[in-house]
């Protein structure tokens, strides 16, 4: 034992003990070491009766880019946070996810002002974060609670905030109360518009042909966004549309198909469309080209019509937030750390935002028939049977 502990300290006391101990030094990056901007090259637009496009360039500050970013984050773990609740029970009803087109409701709003107008149909999480409301006020609108962006009574479908009218659980229906936003804002004389969003699914509807024949005979400021994710629930757009140009249904209206899976592509041509309408030369039609992740809604499994390798290849080679990833990182806008303390962030605010939505309180059965009229005396509401009554307040 002697003999090993002697043999033990004449090795540390050897030349080993006298080396300087190695330190692994994790250089933090400053925002000097970044790019300010970068120059992006996007895909071509296909245009219907318009000479001249949006710009195939974009230029991109390291500030647009980490917000675009989180921003996606946000809605892609938001929607998969729903996503959980509702196999958990605690969702219930309707539930339209919205994770894959992330680049469409975040190019939009880049490209807009928050004193403009957007009206869609039912796939309205993405929408109702960029409009303003908290990803708490969402979530607790899906476990129907107090705190919800409706104050729980309005659920995946009906969610609303400033500047944004819904959530429409009506195929199509969004469409012609589009236009109406649009007329309103021309008959006030602002400088505003509306974007009234449709499906691939709901475009073969009578209803928007006659939307955009009033449209153009009266020359509303309205971008009509089509978000084709190549599904209206379960048929494809091949088996459901003898054209799938949608970009050109407008006929006389000129129109845009633009990539829905970059970002910039659909900020620029946003910005493009909105010039356009706030010039006075009517509206036009704009077809975002993207894809949903999820099945049609919580009901849908998503693979009975389309394969796992399909939506996989979609995954793996067209992700929005991916692109836009590589782009930072490749172009020096940020580093992949960075984009980790984000993603690190982004979680917990979600799971923040769940435990409040699961004990939240429910609405009070007093409060049913409140908010049927905005700024309305109060009246009697009848109840299941006429015995009970509600008092609603404006």
């Amino acid at each position: 034992m002697r003999k090993m502990l002697a043999a033990l300290s004449r090795l540390l006391q050897g030349p080993a003990a006298h080396r300087p101990v190695a330190r692994v030094v994790v250089a933090s990056r400053n925002y000097a070491d970044f790019a300010s901007e970068a120059t992006f090259e996007i895909k071509k637009h296909d245009l219907h009766r318009l000479e001249e496009g949006p710009p195939t360039t974009a230029v991109m500050t390291r500030e647009q880019g980490l917000q675009y970013y989180k921003t996606m984050q946000t809605i892609r773990r938001m929607e998969l946070k729903a996503d959980q609740l509702y196999k958990q029970k605690i969702i219930r009803g309707f539930c339209h996810l919205y994770d894959g087109q992330e680049a469409c409701c975040v190019g939009i709003e880049a490209g807009i002002n928050l004193t403009d107008h957007l009206i869609t149909a039912y796939r309205a999480h993405g929408f109702t974060y960029t409009r303003g409301a908290s990803v708490r006020e969402i979530l607790a609108e899906l476990t129907g609670r107090v705190g919800g962006c409706a104050k729980g009574k309005g659920g995946s479908m009906h969610m609303y905030a400033k500047n944004f009218y819904g959530g429409n659980g009506i195929v199509g229906a969004q469409v012609p109360l589009g236009a109406g936003i649009a007329l309103a804002c021309k008959y006030f004389g602002k400088d505003e518009i509306c974007l009234t969003l449709y499906g691939d699914g709901a475009a073969n509807q009578g209803q928007i042909f006659e939307t955009y024949n009033m449209a153009a005979l009266w020359k509303l400021p309205c971008i009509f966004v089509c978000e084709n994710n190549r599904y209206g629930m379960g048929t494809s757009v091949e088996r459901a549309a003898a054209s799938t140009d949608y970009y050109k249904r407008g006929d006389y209206i000129p129109g845009i198909r633009v990539d829905g899976m970059d970002v910039l592509a659909v900020r620029e041509a946003t910005k493009f469309a909105a010039d356009h309408c706030r010039s006075g030369k009517g509206p036009v039609v704009m077809e975002l080209q993207t894809y949903r992740y999820h099945g049609h809604s919580m009901s849908d499994p998503g693979v009975s019509y389309r394969t796992r390798e399909e939506i996989q290849e979609v995954r793996s080679k067209s992700d929005p937030i991916t692109l836009l990833k590589d782009r930072m990182v490749n172009n020096n806008l940020a580093s992949v750390e960075e984009l980790k303390e984000i993603d690190v962030e982004v979680r917990k605010e979600i799971e923040d935002a769940a435990q409040f939505a699961t004990t939240d309180p429910e609405p009070p059965l007093d409060e049913l028939g409140n908010y049927i009229y905005y700024k309305e005396p109060p009246f009697e509401v009848r109840g299941p049977n006429q015995w009970i009554r509600y008092k609603s307040v404006g």
